[in-house]
């Protein structure tokens, strides 16, 4: 991996649990971290509202994780893809589902619903955004009013991390293939409506 800002060691009492939980957790310390350990304040605030989304439960965690790979596969952030279709199989969720995602749209392994999140969050993650009244209302019928801010919310952290790990050039680590998972499918050209 080739990062546009080069890895500091990771030090210190701090460093050496994060370290640990890395290596617990992925059977490695990922080289992202070091890039982030330039601003260690930055990466323990991004960590801990991380942490505090994962704790949520109005909305579905496979809708909120679906979401967030269709937005990370809009923005290309191969990082973001690569650990979530990880979690995926660690949560116990669908990877046969989730290595679809970034050909959504033509892959028939979708239910209505998340179709229609992962379209909502690709709305939000553009510039400007293009969310309509029709989306939030279906979403919000079918989700109720938490569950929509819940994902709206998530989405948006979503598009912070995976806009950062593109800025700063974090790419895929090999989270999904060390364990054995086959390559995510490709993201099929999405024709322009204008």
């Amino acid at each position: 991996m080739t990062t546009r800002i080069q890895p500091k060691p990771i030090t210190g009492a701090y460093g050496a649990v994060v370290k640990a939980f890395s290596r617990r957790m992925f059977g490695q310390v990922p080289e992202s971290l070091g890039v982030m350990w330039h601003h260690v304040p930055a990466l323990k605030a991004g960590m801990r509202f991380g942490q505090q989304l994962q704790k949520w439960d109005a909305c579905d965690e496979g809708l909120k994780s679906f979401a967030h790979m269709a937005v990370a596969s809009l923005v290309g952030c191969t990082w973001c893809l690569d650990f979530n279709y990880f979690m995926a199989k660690n949560h116990g969720l669908d990877v046969e589902r989730a290595r679809e995602i970034p050909r959504w749209r033509e892959s028939d392994v979708f239910t209505p619903l998340e179709r229609e999140v992962m379209g909502y969050a690709e709305a939000m993650s553009q510039t400007p955004p293009t969310v309509t009244d029709e989306m939030v209302g279906s979403l919000e019928g079918q989700l109720g009013s938490a569950g929509l801010v819940e994902l709206t919310t998530v989405i948006g952290y979503d598009n912070l991390t995976t806009r950062s790990n593109v800025a700063l050039g974090i790419e895929s680590e090999g989270f999904a293939s060390a364990c054995g998972l086959k390559p995510m499918a490709e993201r099929t050209a999405v024709r322009s409506t204008a």
